[in-house]
């Protein structure tokens, strides 16, 4: 029996909500197992008969793969199941996680006894067949879920009347969803994970009262919720989050007596929470969060007495917190992060509430101290209090709550850092500790003691940003060995930059920005373990937080992780006075991420051996005094996006090529001496300093001297020979000009030898889909005139991509590829023969390519919408047009194409320049990966 019949997670779009709580509520493994138990008793018990003629031909016509031929009785094959009668027709088709590929065969819809299919964990592709519900009435489980299917449901026509389970989560479904399908029999109805679009498919006057379980979340459905939702007399649990549904939530939800989890977070739900939730008695979890939701809480909220969850937070909700919440004892997670709410919170008693283990009241505008009643919740693992206007000092009486390892109490208007810190170390399993923007212009506690093997060993994030505190970095931080991440950014901390921190053997993200640290960038400091050893790096823990962590970088919205492996490996050093050279050594720091040295007083030159950093994305050394030129091994670096060397006293030509073929004139600006595109001085002068140039000046006119004197005598030599040539008499008479003739002969073929002639050819694939079957490199130059930077609508690492308009209106994208890439001519040929096999629905597809003079094209399809790159960072109001369900569509749809490169497309795939500039999207904003890959 296959788990997917009702599915807690989406692993195919690998989507994670870090806000979501992923505790299974307690009702949720009974409803399961009540599921189990009512499938099970469909299940037909295996059967003695031999098979039906008729079904073993159309099963072998499905094409499965399997090992079928082993025996002649299909009834014995694997996944079959046959009636108990004379006729031994197959009424079970159970094969889930076969691996099995292709098309679902048209032929299965002669199975018409079938009661069970269950095809799900596949790779199946393609849509249904049209007549696959009207053909088998008879089913009564169909569980297709977590394969590629695609299109539209085939109508139903209410023949599959007997239907009680049907699962097509996780696939690429679009269209609406039919009422038909619907039928008054279904128990279990779970179609999340795909495109569908317009209502939630119950009338007004629909009969469902044998629904029990409905899942429509991840979808595009676009309506309110209906009023024959509360029709469904029987429904436990409601999923449609994370679609765009609109209204208010109707009255009629409130008539589910037997609803246990109410779950419609990220849509566009709005108005109030009226007072008739209160009729929902077995409600256990309630998620609305990322809605429009306004006005109070409901005031009697707690009356719901097995609530467990409660999750509103990102809503526009108003009011104190409810005393009444104190009566939900079995309440577990509580968020409420990012309202409105008000009130003096230490007034609130939380000591009942001893099951809670996540509490989030983060973003609001709560008053009065820290809420001593919180530290009796024994249970407590996560605690967020941050950005509210809570005052006093943190309580001694906190260090009861021996499980919490989650405290972020940022941005308010707490006091005694010392004594906080004191406290907060007997916290023995405290793994995060955001204290932020709290105990301003305070010394920086510098108690030894705080480094105790009794304290602060398990910490693995420590925030004191914005703190405004005073003195120098704190010695005993060296002590906290487990140490992960670090932020020390605004303050004023003094002195010079510690190269203790690289014995810090977990320390991979360093925020030290805008303080007034001294002195050079320490050797020791580029010795950092997780930063130069892939050992290391491979050990960084990779378990999830207890709640979110938010960071802001410059430049950029708060980005939120819930893994400490996602947080990109950095170095931040921003807006302090260190000096010296950037020292050669930091080129070891061969994975991080984020290197940002600018606002800073460092000279000398930059580094070449920054080239070795291969993971960097971000490169910023601006405004600092530094130097030289711009090495150019730097554009060996693919995944560079963020570069600037503004403001400093660089010269010479800029590099070009790669990812500098990317930046605009803003990376480059404030040095006069560089040069070259982008810069306004397009080419390098030719100058030279006054000394070489009088040796230079001194060198000409020796050379000019000796030059005349030479042609002088040459003159005299060869008017000699013409004389004595007229004299002689030579033989045969036109021999000279014959061998001239000759001669220009053999000159003209030296200049175009056949090797050019084939590769000027403009190679076009069988698979093209394009209007144009024939191309010249002629008509490319023209298509993309002379590839004018005015037709560029791409860049990677590898090169830059073309807009190419042909005479007949066809457009392509043509990728001019930088450098030799490693290969020859022959090889570069196989490699881009082997990558035009590739087909898939999301990646674009290579329709040809050619060389010319040296340069290296590839043809692609072109797409309408341009790269994510460019409604991401270029496009005005870009990024906001991307809404989460087209979010979550290109997400999906760039990790099925990778996924598709990397483990089915024979040879394999390896992509290696995934990046939004190589993310393009069609006119649906459907993702399309652009191939430049290495078979393997």
């Amino acid at each position: 029996m296959s788990s997917s019949l009702v599915p807690m997670k989406h692993d195919k779009k690998k989507v994670k909500v870090p806000t979501i709580t992923r505790r299974i509520p307690t009702f949720l493994p009974h409803l399961f197992l009540g599921q189990w138990v009512f499938i099970l008793l469909l299940l037909p018990c295996s059967a003695s008969a031999a098979c039906n003629q008729l079904d073993k031909e159309a099963l072998l016509s499905l094409a499965l793969n399997l090992n079928w031929s082993s025996s002649t009785d299909c009834c014995l094959w694997e996944g079959i199941t046959c009636a108990q009668d004379d006729q031994g027709r197959v009424v079970r088709l159970w094969l889930p996680r076969r691996g099995l590929t292709g098309v679902i065969h048209p032929s299965i819809t002669s199975l018409t006894h079938l009661t069970h299919l269950n095809l799900s964990y596949n790779s199946f592709l393609g849509s249904l067949p049209d007549d696959l519900f009207s053909s088998l009435s008879s089913l009564q489980v169909i569980d297709l879920s977590f394969n590629r299917l695609i299109d539209r449901l085939p109508p139903s026509s209410n023949k599959i009347s007997k239907l009680q389970v049907l699962n097509l989560s996780s696939n690429f479904f679009n269209g609406t969803i039919p009422s038909s399908i619907l039928v008054p029999s279904v128990s279990i109805f779970n179609v999340s994970n795909n495109s569908f679009s317009g209502s939630i498919p119950i009338d007004n006057d629909s009969n469902h009262t044998s629904l029990t379980f409905l899942d429509l979340s991840y979808n595009k459905l676009n309506d309110t919720i209906p009023p024959g939702i509360g029709l469904c007399s029987k429904l436990q649990v409601f999923r449609a989050g994370f679609n765009s549904l609109s209204g208010s939530l109707p009255d009629e939800i409130f008539n589910l007596a037997d609803l246990r989890q109410l779950s419609l977070p990220v849509n566009c739900l709005k108005g109030p929470i009226n007072d008739g939730i209160m009729n929902l008695t077995n409600l256990q979890t309630l998620e609305l969060f990322s809605n429009q939701f306004s006005g109070p809480i409901p005031s009697q909220i707690g009356n719901l007495s097995r609530l467990e969850n409660l999750l509103l937070h990102i809503n526009n909700l108003t009011g104190p917190l409810p005393l009444s919440l104190a009566n939900s004892t079995k309440l577990s997670t509580l968020n409420l992060r990012v309202n409105n709410l008000t009130g003096d919170l230490s007034s609130f008693n939380f000591s009942p509430l001893q099951r809670l283990t996540t509490l989030d009241l983060g973003n609001n505008n709560f008053t009065g101290e820290l809420p001593k009643s919180l530290y009796s919740c024994k249970s407590l693992t996560a605690i967020r209090l941050a950005n509210n206007q809570l005052t006093g000092q943190i309580s001694p009486e906190i260090v009861a709550l021996e499980s919490l390892a989650f405290l972020s109490i940022s941005t308010n208007n707490l006091t005694n850092a010392t004594g906080a810190f004191r406290i907060l170390k007997g916290c023995k399993n405290l793994t995060t500790l955001v204290l932020s923007k709290n105990f301003l212009f305070e010394p920086v506690p510098d108690d030894e003691s705080l480094g105790d093997p009794d304290g602060f060993q398990s910490l693995r994030v420590f925030a004191l940003g914005g703190c405004q505190f005073t003195g120098q970095v704190p010695t005993w931080l060296g002590k906290l060995k487990n140490l992960q991440v670090l932020d020390l950014s605004f303050n004023l901390i003094t002195g010079s930059l510690p190269g203790w921190l690289a014995s810090l053997p977990n320390l991979f993200y360093i925020d030290l920005s805008n303080n007034l640290l001294q002195g050079g960038f320490p050797n020791d400091l580029c010795g950092m373990p997780v930063l130069t050893s892939k050992e290391a790096s491979d050990k960084v823990d990779r378990s999830y937080l207890e709640l979110p962590v938010f960071v802001k970088p410059n430049n950029a919205t708060d980005q939120q992780y819930n893994q400490l492996s996602n947080l990109p490996p950095a170095i931040y050093l921003s807006n302090n006075s260190l000096n010296g050279s950037i020292p050669i050594e930091i080129g070891q720091l061969k994975f991080i991420h984020v290197l940002d040295l600018s606002h800073n007083k460092f000279s000398g030159s930059i580094p070449d051996q920054i080239s070795n950093l291969t993971n960097l994305e971000k490169l910023d050394l601006s405004y600092n005094n530094l130097s030289g030129e711009i090495p150019v091994s730097l554009k060996g670096l693919h995944f560079l996006s963020s570069f600037s060397v503004a403001y400093n006293d660089l010269q010479g030509l800029i590099p070009s090529g790669g990812q500098f073929d990317t930046f605009t004139i803003n990376s480059f600006e404030g040095n006069p001496g560089l040069c070259g595109p982008p810069t306004v001085h397009r080419t390098c002068p030719q100058s030279l300093p006054p000394a070489a140039a009088r040796r230079s000046n001194k060198n000409l006119l020796i050379g000019l001297t000796s030059g005349i004197c030479f042609g002088i005598v040459f003159i005299v030599v060869m008017l000699v020979v013409w004389m004595l040539s007229k004299r002689r008499i030579i033989p045969g008479g036109d021999t000279d000009k014959m061998d001239f003739d000759t001669m220009s002969s053999h000159s003209a073929t030296a200049v175009t030898p056949e090797l050019d002639k084939d590769t000027s050819l403009v190679i076009v694939f069988p698979t093209n889909t394009n209007e144009i079957k024939d191309l010249t490199i002629t008509e490319i130059l023209k298509a993309t005139d002379n590839f004018n930077q005015a037709n560029i609508i791409g860049c990677g690492g590898f090169g830059l991509v073309y807009r190419a308009t042909f005479a007949n209106g066809t457009r392509l994208a043509v990728k001019k590829l930088s450098g030799d890439l490693g290969l020859m001519e022959r090889e570069f040929k196989a490699e881009v023969e082997a990558l035009s096999t590739a087909q898939h629905e999301n990646l674009v597809s290579l329709q040809g390519y050619c060389v010319h003079d040296g340069v290296r094209l590839l043809i692609y399809s072109f797409m309408e919408n341009g790269s994510l790159d460019y409604w991401l960072h270029e496009k005005a109001d870009g990024a906001s047009q991307l809404d989460w369900p087209t979010r979550l569509k290109i997400a999906q749809g760039a990790g099925c194409g990778l996924a598709y490169m990397h483990q089915i497309c024979e040879p394999h795939i390896v992509h290696r320049d995934i990046k939004s500039s190589n993310i393009l999207l069609d006119d649906k904003f459907q993702a399309m990966l652009l191939i430049l890959g290495c078979p393997g």
